[in-house]
């Protein structure tokens, strides 16, 4: 794939924006990843982001800019980012069971993976044809932390091997911010964290979310604002943390949170 796009390294990018820089390897490994993606793409449309440079800002920062509080930060200078770990109290060194609802092409699953080898990722989605290509990816990128399942939120949310077993949640683009929560925290350990990814964000959302966290065991810890490094545009990541058990009512039955979100 000689004449195929190459994906930018942005090493100063990283740290000017998060404090903290990929390793050679990790870089190494982003680079295939893009270039499995664009393979992939010729047979099944994992994602419309193909552009180098918008690979880079919308699949891999945007991922990685979630987990900002479990990296390893030495002095942080950058506002944003102090006020965010100062709400967000983790253990940094410790191994973490992460589902990625709604995983789609990967992401932000798979950079997460390649980040955190120590973490046990599995990439939740209800499509079997794009887990069945991301399963090749992962083992041609040889990450073996990284685990699929074929099923909907709602199904594993009651399943009593995975309901409340999960350290942290990462949920994008999947639906509103009582949905996603609806999602994610019966699927969380006591004290685990969930991050929903949003674009923008809003007073009237915000009310929206914190009026039914109650019901699901989950509080609203922090709301990180942070521009996207390259177009600037504005994004948030909205952190939870569940804080009591989630009532067996929830998740509702398939469709029914869409459809009718508390």
């Amino acid at each position: 794939m000689s004449n195929s796009p190459q994906l930018p390294s942005r090493s100063e990018v990283w740290l000017q924006t998060l404090g903290w820089q990929p390793s050679l390897e990790q870089e190494r490994q982003f680079a295939r990843l893009f270039q499995q993606i664009l393979q992939v793409n010729q047979q099944l449309n994992l994602t419309r982001i193909t552009d180098p440079q918008d690979f880079w800002e919308k699949h891999l920062w945007d991922s990685v800019v979630g987990i900002a509080p479990w990296l390893l930060h030495g002095s942080v200078t950058l506002s944003w980012l102090q006020s965010l770990l100062s709400n967000v109290s983790v253990d940094r060194a410790l191994p973490l069971r992460v589902v990625d609802i709604g995983t789609g092409g990967g992401f932000p699953g798979l950079p997460i993976a390649i980040l955190k080898p120590t973490w046990q990722v599995t990439l939740l989605d209800s499509t079997q044809k794009k887990l069945t290509f991301l399963e090749q990816m992962t083992a041609e990128l040889g990450l073996e932390n990284v685990g699929m399942c074929c099923d909907r939120a709602e199904n594993l949310g009651q399943h009593p091997s995975d309901r409340e077993s999960f350290d942290l949640a990462l949920i994008r683009a999947v639906g509103p911010a009582s949905v996603c929560a609806e999602y994610a925290l019966p699927l969380l350990t006591l004290k685990g964290y969930a991050v929903l990814y949003r674009g923008q964000w809003t007073d009237k959302e915000q009310q929206a979310l914190s009026a039914v966290l109650p019901q699901l065991g989950g509080e609203l810890i922090t709301v990180a604002q942070v521009n996207m490094p390259l177009s600037q545009g504005v994004r948030h990541c909205i952190y939870l943390r569940k804080h009591q058990p989630t009532d067996p009512k929830f998740p509702r039955r398939v469709g029914v949170p869409a459809r009718k979100p508390l």
